[in-house]
């Protein structure tokens, strides 16, 4: 019995499986397209100041001061301890939502929502220490895309519960918590990984998936130098090998693990084409978390929830389907990137910026809806064509620092949008004047890529006259040179 266990163990399956049902509960709640309209009812009678000045920005904040040393605590105790964290801070979080009440409650939900998503890089980068690389594309399609199903489904079934069966918010949330702690449970019989990034590396290396075929955090034990060309002085910073930890002593590796972090992300952004889609994504992102983070608190303005119908699940459905769509139609658009990234960049900023005013000038809730369902799936578009071309010039190990790294500017950036615009202790604008001010932050973003692809297609443009006129003068180099060869032959004879 112990032998076939441990054989179960030790295939790709049955690790892949369990964190897969642990990413389908984790996913499953119902209740969040419903968070503004059960903190401003009857149930907690908070009002819509308090939330969205008081409570919502405790999560950025603390989702921020979490995010670097639970990154480091992630790799150094191997995933699992913090996937079962991340299972006890959901439940705390449901608990809180459902018994407790007034705002400093809600603002301890945010918090422990925080330490939630600041944990998330334990699910994406898990799988990844327990399975050979000739699996990463498999297992990483899996648990991807059974995080889409079950946020689709929620949406689907909280719309359902809400506009047909007539269930309360509060019991929305109670099929939440029983979810979430399904979660939990899966995660205690996750196998305990044995390597990881940093910090408990293997000698022996194994080899890294082809560029494209695993775009998630994943783990190799040397890290490989980006794929562009660079001068010697460049190459001659490629990282080296880190020590196992049991060699050295634990502050002197930690140290060490931090320096190797610092030089991989100097080499890394050395790259003029990956700091152009690192700034992209950082700020994109940025601009992004802060729409999903107050929409609720717009709609439940342009349309009361308790006196209007609700369809934001059916709206969040809705959403999700449609970046599924446009993340699978990045595998067929035949475009030149190098040349016409940046002019794709700032349309589509352009589009979302269109999205956000909309929001902002129309008082229809339709009108509404439709520009976040634009807004989304414009922005998931862009992110999976951003992903692809980080990931194809980096190895697993890399794309996993860049990917931490871009978003841990983009959450500083979010950070200062909520202390300025939003917290009650710097401007605290109302929501309608929010989203003018987020619709002319993409404005900016359109600005500065449109200004940058201009550059590119002008430089383009000038190097093709180049390329063209040296041809033409070779030609015409060389059929003078024939025309005297001719000459001279004709006179000799």
């Amino acid at each position: 019995m112990g032998c076939w266990k441990q054989e179960k163990t030790s295939t790709w399956f049955f690790p892949t499986l369990i964190l897969c049902l642990y990413g389908f509960f984790y996913m499953m709640k119902p209740s969040e397209p419903f968070l503004t309209p059960y903190l401003t009812g009857p149930d907690k009678n908070l009002t819509t100041d308090e939330v969205t000045n008081q409570i919502f920005p405790v999560w950025t904040y603390s989702y921020l001061a979490l995010l670097f040393p639970v990154f480091l605590l992630t790799d150094y105790v191997r995933y699992k301890p913090v996937l079962l964290l991340q299972g006890l801070s959901l439940i705390v979080t449901w608990l809180l939502l459902l018994f407790a009440h007034g705002v400093v409650a809600m603002q301890l939900v945010e918090f422990f929502y925080g330490m939630v998503t600041a944990t998330e890089v334990a699910y994406y980068a898990y799988i990844y220490s327990v399975v050979s690389s000739q699996h990463y594309q498999r297992v990483t399609s899996y648990c991807r895309s059974v995080t889409l199903v079950a946020a689709t489904v929620a949406a689907v079934l909280g719309q359902l519960l809400v506009s047909l069966a007539g269930v309360s918010y509060f019991h929305l949330n109670a099929i939440s918590l029983a979810s979430v702690s399904l979660a939990f449970v899966c995660a205690l019989f996750l196998p305990m990984p044995q390597r990881s990034m940093f910090f408990h590396r293997k000698d022996a290396p194994e080899p890294v998936p082809e560029p494209g075929k695993g775009l998630a955090v994943g783990t190799a034990p040397r890290p490989q130098s980006c794929q562009e060309e660079r001068s010697p002085a460049a190459a001659a910073g490629a990282p080296s090998p880190q020590p196992q930890a049991g060699s050295a002593g634990p502050h002197r590796h930690l140290l060490g693990v931090l320096l190797q972090l610092g030089r991989d992300l100097r080499h890394c952004y050395g790259s003029r084409k990956l700091l152009c889609w690192s700034l992209w994504w950082a700020l994109a992102t940025a601009g992004f978390n802060q729409v999903v983070n107050y929409v609720q608190v717009l709609w439940d303005l342009r349309a009361p929830s308790h006196s209007s119908a609700v369809y934001n699940g059916a709206v969040e459905a809705i959403a999700t389907f449609l970046s599924s769509v446009t993340s699978f139609l990045v595998q067929y658009m035949q475009i030149n990137w190098d040349h016409f990234g940046e002019l794709a960049l700032g349309i589509f900023s352009a589009i979302d910026a269109g999205c956000l005013f909309l929001m902002h000038f129309s008082t229809s809730i339709w009108a509404c809806y439709a520009g976040y369902l634009i807004f989304k799936a414009c922005y998931v578009l862009l992110l999976t064509i951003a992903t692809f071309q980080i990931a194809v010039n980096l190895s697993m190990e890399r794309y996993a620092l860049m990917f931490g790294f871009n978003n841990f500017i983009a959450l500083l950036i979010q950070t200062i949008l909520t202390i300025v615009v939003v917290d009650s202790r710097g401007l605290g604008l109302d929501i309608v004047t929010q989203f003018l001010i987020y619709g002319s932050y993409f404005a900016v973003i359109h600005g500065i890529f449109m200004i940058r692809s201009i550059c590119v297609l002008v430089s383009c443009k000038c190097q093709r006259k180049i390329v063209r006129s040296c041809t033409e003068q070779l030609n015409q180099a060389e059929h003078e040179s024939r025309e005297q060869i001719v000459t001279s032959h004709m006179t000799w004879l």
